[in-house]
């Protein structure tokens, strides 16, 4: 799953300052979340721009699922995956 290649991606960041240098400059081009991915990809990471996109909404629609149509409201703005990421990242010495 694409939280778990986050999560091993990030873990590696923290230990390799080259690496957390070269994801922070994938923000400063031109399509930041498509050169994201391809040095994801590069370094054997299965992260693609459309598993981004979709990680937040997938856990909204499963927990208004997971209610059978039972007056539960949908989570307000899900988390942006890619967001999340930097700031995490970004964060970590």
């Amino acid at each position: 799953m694409i939280e778990q290649e986050l999560d091993r991606l990030l873990s590696a960041a923290k230990q390799d300052s080259e690496l957390k240098a070269q994801l922070i400059k994938t923000k400063h081009s031109d399509d930041p979340v498509e050169e994201f991915c391809a040095l994801c990809q590069s370094l054997g990471y299965n992260i693609t721009a459309g598993e981004l996109f979709t990680v937040g909404m997938t856990a909204n629609d499963a927990k208004l699922r997971s209610v059978n149509g039972g007056g539960v409201n949908g989570i307000e703005g899900w988390d942006d995956a890619y967001e999340q990421f930097f700031l995490t990242l970004e964060w970590t010495t």
